[in-house]
């Protein structure tokens, strides 16, 4: 419950710099955790990066102020953080699908982003199981591709499809005939190097000592970190993920570091299970 009234903290504090500079640093320090957390956090209980929420907060004000206010459209603009009124007209119009000055005509139809307040919801109690684990420096390789997604639920589309094209264009196979496995063998997957608006998605395995890794791969360091490591009863990933931000963490007394995060799929493809592994310290 801390964590989450901590965000609701950091909430008000958007509210109240919406039209003046809002530090990420000041906004992790209202939430008692790293930039790279709250961020992370909030995006996956939300389901929208922060810049967005806050670029949605600014249009939604903007657009009260055009209805009510006779301001210039000019100092509108500049009230919220745009540096030329054509600016200002393309993000307006992108949300709210009319142009500032048809926005003061009455009748027309706008948008509105209320402010986010988090809750704990309960439900049902239901069991949540991890593990935590120190683990030494490894590598693994494979094949990856960035994932453009501004959201969760984008995220979830996209990566499916990057895994369908690795299956029918051979990668899969490839990797696993290198490995001196079956074709249906399981392989892992890393996400790194995000940002607000995407991420890399390797579908990977470890580095073996006695192999030589073809230069067509990408090779991924690890270093040595300690994970929070969840099982997904039938490979259900998705749902794992979700609840590890949306119930996990902010009850824990863990925080998320920088850091690569695992998909870990074990066994064959029509009887495998899996983990997801994120990088973690103690708060």
């Amino acid at each position: 419950m801390d964590l989450l009234n901590c965000m609701n903290n950091a909430m008000d504090y958007i509210e109240l710099h919406l039209t003046d500079t809002i530090e990420y640093k000041q906004l992790a320090k209202i939430s008692c955790c790293s930039v790279y957390h709250f961020q992370r956090m909030f995006s996956f209980i939300s389901g929208i990066p922060l810049s967005e929420y806050i670029r949605r907060r600014k249009l939604t004000l903007a657009a009260i102020e055009l209805q009510n206010k006779n301001t210039k459209i000019i100092d509108i603009a500049m009230k919220y953080g745009y540096q030329s009124p054509e600016a200002f007209s393309r993000a307006f119009k992108n949300m709210h699908d009319v142009s500032p000055t048809a926005a003061r005509s009455m009748g027309i139809t706008l948008k509105a982003y209320p402010k986010m307040t988090f809750y704990l919801s309960i439900k049902g109690g239901i069991e949540m199981n991890y593990r935590i684990e120190k683990k030494e420096a490894f590598e693994v390789f494979g094949v990856a591709s960035t994932i453009k997604a501004n959201n969760q639920e984008t995220a979830f589309i996209e990566v499916p499809k990057f895994c369908t094209t690795c299956d029918e264009n051979g990668s899969v196979d490839r990797m696993n005939t290198l490995l001196g496995r079956s074709h249906d063998t399981m392989l892992h997957a890393a996400l790194y190097n995000h940002t607000e608006n995407s991420f890399k998605y390797m579908i990977c395995e470890y580095v073996p000592n006695n192999i030589n890794i073809p230069k067509e791969y990408e090779r991924l360091s690890i270093p040595a970190l300690t994970w929070a490591i969840f099982p997904a009863d039938n490979c259900d990933i998705p749902t794992v993920w979700q609840r590890i931000y949306s119930d996990w963490f902010p009850t824990s007394d863990f925080e998320q570091v920088e850091g690569p995060q695992f998909e870990m799929y074990y066994g064959k493809a029509h009887n495998s299970t899996g983990e997801v592994w994120i990088p973690v310290k103690s708060k």
